[in-house]
């Protein structure tokens, strides 16, 4: 497979178009930046054709008609690995944050970040939220070289669950930032953009 010609940022439950940002400034990969965002969330106007997760992922699988590089924070990493189950063809290279990656979090100690979120955002469309995908089963299946970055003071994903992707996802590398949090991608942006990198510059 050729290098990604394309990066595509997937952020977090917020859909701040603008998290991955600092990271993308930074890199010194040549692909094609792409910071999608989720309709009807933070900046990014609603879209009455956008009424669930399906379509999400499906917003998600449009943008890879290249080989594509997906770089994704905390919920946008389900979105990021259930892509890479459904087009593994167009997809170089994985780069995970702080995400849950379709396990059952309450498994690992994690805090339920959803009364604080629908509070915080109450005109965010609940099903967001609401939703609860699981890809233990299916982890396995994924070859896509991957590179999980997470921190080891976040609540919301905790360190096991980084542990327990990196022993399900067989061409995985776990990195741990010290004192890093949910939005270790966004607080730590020098440390975090030379090891995407280093990983995009890995063959796929």
């Amino acid at each position: 497979m050729d290098p990604p010609a394309r990066l595509l940022f997937l952020p977090g439950a917020s859909g701040n178009v603008a998290f991955w940002k600092p990271v993308a400034t930074r890199l010194r990969h040549r692909g094609e930046p792409v910071h999608l965002g989720w309709p009807g969330f933070g900046a990014t106007p609603a879209d009455p054709a956008v009424n669930g997760w399906a379509d999400l992922l499906s917003l998600v699988l449009a943008q890879l008609d290249r080989p594509s590089a997906l770089i994704a924070q905390s919920m946008g990493g389900v979105l990021a690995l259930q892509a890479a189950l459904a087009r593994p063809e167009r997809i170089t290279h994985l780069v995970l944050a702080a995400t849950s990656g379709g396990l059952p979090m309450a498994e690992h100690g994690a805090q339920d970040w959803r009364p604080a979120f629908r509070a915080a955002h109450p005109r965010v469309p609940d099903w967001f939220a609401s939703t609860s995908v699981d890809l233990s089963a299916r982890l396995p299946s994924i070859s896509i070289p991957t590179l999980l970055l997470w921190g080891d003071a976040d609540p919301i994903s905790p360190l096991a669950v980084g542990q327990r992707l990196a022993s399900l996802l067989p061409d995985s590398r776990l990195i741990v930032l010290s004192g890093g949090s949910h939005d270790l991608a966004l607080e730590e942006a020098d440390q975090i953009a030379p090891l995407i990198d280093r990983h995009l510059s890995s063959p796929p």
